[in-house]
C-alpha cells in the first residue's frame, strides 16, 4: 500500500477540530508538532501535546497520513480539505500533499531499539537483537504500550541499584510495575521466587508484565492493587512520579518489612527534599543517586 502525507499549519485553537475532521476524512494518523523545530524559536514540551494541562504551541504543524488513491491523484484529498475548511468555518490553510515512500516500517522501528546496557554485565535486549558477549544477565524486553524499556533515566537508576543490591532472600513488591521490568530484573538477579509481586492500575501494564515474565521464563505475579496479599516485603520498588509517591508514602511504608528496603524513582532533583521529608517518619533515607536531572531515593524501614 502507498500513502500520502497532508501537512499544513493552523492556530492552536483550531488543532483539535482539524484533527477530528481529518480522522473523519480517513486519516490513518495525526501528528501535532512545533513548526519551529530546529530553529531558535523551538519550544520543547515535556507532556503529550493536546492533553489536559499541556498547552499547544501558538501555531501547530498538523501532519495527517492517508492511504493513497490507486490512481495516485491528490485532487480528491485537496477538495476534501477545502470542503472541511468550509464546514469548520476556518480559512483554507496553505498545504502540501506529498507521497510517502514505501519503507519497511517494522525493520525501521526495530532499528531504533537495540540492546541497552545497565552495567557491563547486565543488559536489556529486545527479542530481535543478539545480546553482547559480555552480558551475564539478559532481560528480553520489546518496546510496548506499558512504561519501561530500560532507556529512561529513572528506570536506569532503579536497574543499577538492583544490580548492586538485590539479595537471594529478598521478597519483592514493584508498585506501579509498568512493563514489569524492575520486578523481572530483581528476579533475574536472584530475588526470592516465593514472593515476587508487581501491581498496576493499568490493565495493559499487567498484560505486558505477564507476557514479559513468560518470555523471560521468570516466576512473578502481577495483579491490581486490591489483589495483593496482606503481607510485607523485604524490598519495595516504586518508579512512578513525585505526586503519587507523596500520596503513597503511608501505604508503601506499610508494605515494607522492618529492616526492609525501599527504592523510589520518578523524582526530579528539585523534588528530593520534599520526598525525603514524606518518607522520613518510616525510613532512614540514604544519599540520593542522580542521572540526567532525575534521582533515586532509597532507605531502610525503621524497626
Amino acid at each position: 500500500m502507498s500513502y500520502r502525507a497532508l501537512r499544513f499549519e493552523a492556530d492552536a485553537a483550531q488543532a483539535e477540530a482539524w484533527s477530528d475532521a481529518l480522522l473523519d476524512l480517513g486519516a490513518l494518523s495525526i501528528d501535532l508538532s512545533d513548526p519551529n523545530v530546529g530553529t531558535p524559536q523551538e519550544t520543547p514540551q515535556y507532556g503529550e501535546p493536546g492533553m489536559p494541562g499541556e498547552p499547544l504551541w501558538p501555531t501547530v504543524r498538523i501532519s495527517a497520513l492517508f492511504a493513497a488513491a490507486s490512481d495516485g491523484d491528490a485532487a480528491p484529498l485537496s477538495d476534501a480539505l477545502a470542503d472541511t475548511a468550509t464546514t469548520l468555518h476556518f480559512p483554507l490553510p496553505l498545504f502540501e500533499i506529498a507521497p510517502v515512500a514505501e519503507r519497511d516500517w517494522v525493520r525501521e522501528t526495530q532499528a531504533q531499539f537495540g540492546p541497552i546496557a545497565v552495567t557491563a554485565d547486565f543488559w536489556i535486549v529486545p527479542t530481535w537483537s543478539t545480546p553482547p558477549a559480555a552480558a551475564r544477565y539478559v532481560l528480553r524486553l520489546d518496546p510496548g504500550l506499558a512504561f519501561g524499556t530500560g532507556s529512561h533515566p529513572t528506570t536506569q537508576l532503579c536497574l543499577r541499584w538492583l544490580r548492586e543490591h538485590v539479595r537471594p532472600s529478598d521478597t519483592v513488591l514493584d508498585y506501579g510495575c509498568g512493563s514489569g521490568i524492575l520486578l523481572l530484573a530483581a528476579r533475574l538477579l536472584g530475588a526470592n521466587t516465593s514472593a515476587a509481586f508487581g501491581t498496576d492500575i493499568d490493565p495493559q501494564a499487567l498484560i505486558a508484565s505477564r507476557e514479559n515474565a513468560v518470555a523471560n521464563h521468570l516466576d512473578a505475579t502481577f495483579v491490581v492493587p486490591d489483589q495483593l496479599p496482606e503481607r510485607t516485603f523485604d524490598l519495595v520498588i516504586a518508579n512512578i512520579l513525585a505526586n503519587p509517591l507523596r500520596a503513597l508514602a503511608p501505604l508503601l511504608a506499610g508494605r515494607t518489612a522492618p529492616g526492609g528496603r525501599l527504592i523510589l524513582s520518578g523524582i526530579l532533583e528539585d523534588q528530593q527534599e520534599e520526598l525525603c521529608a514524606c518518607y522520613a517518619p518510616w525510613f532512614e533515607i540514604v544519599p540520593a543517586q542522580t542521572l540526567d536531572g532525575w534521582i533515586l531515593l532509597s532507605g531502610v524501614r525503621k524497626r
